[in-house]
């Protein structure tokens, strides 16, 4: 497949999206709001010629965020625009960086969309995060001598095995791109394997280990559970679930509490279409839950905490003593290990890690990851880690470790986003 090919079938599927954003905006109502912007029609007022930064959703946005920080303090007089592609992603960009950023949705990969979105922004400089390409967007850039940059860039076995599929589009696609920030160097040789130039292939590390947590945070969360009255309860944390992995925490957690009847679990769907049929599978295990939502602090009867608010993970694995990082108990392919461990937590995870296969590579040689295959094993695991102190300290602490010997990977990218723009404003 070529790129004039995948452009006619795009076309060809817009009814497709279009039926598909009307049977998401079912449960999330938010998909039916700003569809010109997928367009590139009715965008917000955006400044031109600054950095553009594409996050394509919730992990995303939030992975990009410190680079994000650092490119608003380091270049205060370029507006910085960040897109992405859903609306959870898009309540995530507002409640980091409010009006500091400009923000819309990237409109879809039409040529003529891509051209009308780089028209209004004429950024000196595109990143895209981890491995969100479109060829259009990518081809369109190249046509303006716009530097597009994929950064903290992973590509895993099965993605691309994918793209070898389309090596018609893929290796043109992967050609024109100036610089990929890779994490590992087995990232890097499937890169260069696809088509990538392999002078533009660095491997930089994952800016993921830069996790800087706020001391604050950690007093807030030791000064809430004083106030639920839950300093000395045993709590664990689910993160991130999806749809077949709730059944199994919740099986878990009845197993727990035969043993330690006032334990607390904190679950956090994924995807907040989903909080209110998790709130409803709660309350059919039996088990008594408060919504996060309702600012109704949890008693000592409460067994189920629903981490149902946005922009509070981070927060919530911080009131945990023990953390399951979900979409790993199902073939998601896991999600960011990385945050509880920057917590102190001991990290417990499901097979499914295809995802972040160094990452947990790293924290389970170090002792600082736990692997459980259904809701047996997690129930062991854990109440292992709450009688077991000693066993949970050693895991914090090689958490801890791991983090701190893999920092720097934000301050390679962004050295080499500097030498871009450099050569960029270069006559």
């Amino acid at each position: 497949m070529n790129r004039s090919l995948y452009t006619t079938l795009f076309h060809l599927g817009l009814p497709l999206i279009g039926l598909r954003l009307a049977l998401r905006a079912r449960s999330a109502p938010a998909y039916a709001k700003r569809i010109g912007e997928r367009f590139a029609c009715n965008l917000p007022p955006l400044k031109a010629g600054g950095i553009w930064v594409h996050a394509v959703s919730v992990g995303e946005s939030i992975a990009a965020a410190p680079l994000i920080r650092e490119l608003l303090l380091r270049y205060p007089d370029l507006p910085i625009t960040v897109t992405c592609m859903t609306p959870t992603g898009s309540e995530r960009i507002w409640a980091l960086f409010g009006d500091r950023v400009q923000h819309c949705y990237l409109p879809y990969d039409l040529p003529w969309a891509a051209a009308r979105f780089l028209e209004r922004t004429r950024p000196k400089l595109a990143v895209i995060m981890e491995t969100e390409l479109w060829p259009n967007h990518i081809h369109q850039c190249a046509l303006r001598k716009i530097p597009v940059v994929l950064a903290n860039a992973r590509l895993s076995e099965r993605s691309a095995r994918g793209y070898a599929r389309f090596a018609g589009l893929t290796a043109p696609m992967l050609a024109q791109m100036s610089w990929l920030a890779v994490q590992t160097e087995a990232e890097a040789k499937r890169f260069r394997a696809l088509g990538a130039r392999a002078e533009c292939v660095t491997v930089t590390g994952s800016i993921k280990f830069d996790l800087s947590i706020d001391p604050e945070l950690l007093l807030r969360a030791a000064a809430l559970r004083a106030d639920w009255q839950a300093t000395a309860r045993p709590v664990w944390i689910a993160a991130s679930t999806h749809a077949g992995e709730d059944e199994l925490v919740l099986a878990a957690h009845r197993q727990l509490r035969q043993r330690d009847p006032d334990a607390l679990l904190i679950l956090v769907p994924r995807h907040p279409e989903r909080f209110d049929s998790v709130f409803e599978l709660c309350k059919k295990s039996g088990m008594t839950t408060v919504r996060r939502s309702s600012a109704v602090a949890p008693t000592a009867e409460t067994a189920v905490l629903l981490g149902d608010s946005m922009g509070e993970l981070l927060f919530l694995y911080a009131l945990a003593d023990v953390a399951l990082v979900g979409g790993s108990l199902v073939p998601n392919g896991g999600h960011n290990l990385l945050e509880p461990a920057a917590l102190g937590k001991p990290v417990l995870a499901g097979p499914h890690l295809f995802n972040f296969l160094e990452i947990a590579a790293q924290l389970r040689e170090a002792g600082a990851l736990l692997e459980v295959m259904d809701a047996a094993q997690l129930a062991q695991q854990v109440a292992a880690l709450w009688h077991e102190p000693q066993t949970a300290e050693r895991m914090r602490a090689a958490g801890l470790a791991v983090l701190e010997r893999n920092q720097g990977a934000l301050a390679r990218l962004l050295e080499g986003l500097a030498r871009l723009l450099a050569s960029a404003a270069a006559p």
